[in-house]
């Protein structure tokens, strides 16, 4: 019977999401909008007996909208999969201090040899086989027992890391997508705040502007938030990039300097 894979990623990506509704929507109905509320109402009592009365910017208030929970929940969720992400990295990068392949200075590994130094790389558990260095180590052990050829083995292990970063990127399209995705809810916000505005203009006209203000601060205010949201998940995602580029060129590396300068052609 063929074993299936579970796609724990996946799941953990699906239930990441679940819990950052949950609790930002709960911390949102019991903290944020009752505070917000609140605070508005002091201000528009301030205002009424004080023409001359200047509302002051509240966090409450610049976070209470739909929108702005919205980006929250999005930002956490690309938190939590960068986090997942980060932690594989860092696993993956624990190996590199390792000595895998034990090859002592001035010893050379002939194409007999391939087959033992494979037996250790194979005695790993079964995750750890799965990782980028014991995959590449095992491509440029089985390539020079069949090959012999050491500028194969080299090309071999080039590409083979080649396609892993892309890999690795390919996976930080979602990241990049929920980034993309929070400054286009802000604009959301925006068009909604500026509309209900502009339905309350007669209003303004005949003096009361406090609804086309408090509409002006729901547009002005979800794409402020949006941006500086979008601003701090961007840079998350080029360390989150910049960690698997090195996994990748450290790897490359270790294949180099532990394993194929010791090759010894027939």
């Amino acid at each position: 019977m063929q074993k299936k894979n579970i796609p724990v990623e996946f799941v953990f990506q699906l239930f990441a999401l679940i819990i950052a509704v949950i609790v930002v929507h709960a911390f949102y109905v019991s903290v944020v909008r009752p505070n917000a509320e609140q605070i508005i109402e002091e201000q528009n009592a301030a205002a009424a007996a004080d023409p001359d009365y200047v509302r002051e910017r509240h966090v409450w208030v610049l976070i209470k909208d739909l929108e702005q929970e919205a980006c929250f929940i999005l930002m956490f969720w690309a938190l939590a999969i960068m986090g997942y992400k980060a932690v594989k990295i860092m696993g993956e990068r624990r190996l590199l201090d390792i000595e895998l392949v034990p090859v002592a200075e001035g010893m050379r590994i002939l194409p007999e040899d391939t087959r033992e130094f494979a037996r250790q790389v194979q005695s790993l558990p079964e995750d750890r086989q799965r990782m980028l260095l014991p995959r590449a180590l095992m491509n440029a052990l089985r390539r020079f027992g069949t090959t012999r050829n050491i500028q194969d083995v080299s090309s071999s292990t080039h590409t083979i890391c080649e396609s892993e970063a892309e890999r690795l990127e390919s996976e930080l399209s979602m990241i990049r997508y929920i980034s993309w995705a929070i400054p286009s809810i802000g604009f959301i916000g925006t068009v909604r705040g500026i509309g209900e505005a502009l339905a309350q203009a007669d209003k303004a006209v005949q003096g009361d502007i406090a609804g086309v203000t408090q509409s002006l601060g729901v547009a002005f205010n979800s794409t402020f938030i949006a941006l500086l949201i979008s601003i701090f998940l961007m840079f998350l995602v080029h360390q989150l990039q910049l960690m698997q580029e090195r996994l990748v060129f450290d790897s490359e590396a270790y294949c180099d300097e532990k394993l194929i300068r010791h090759m010894q052609a027939d």
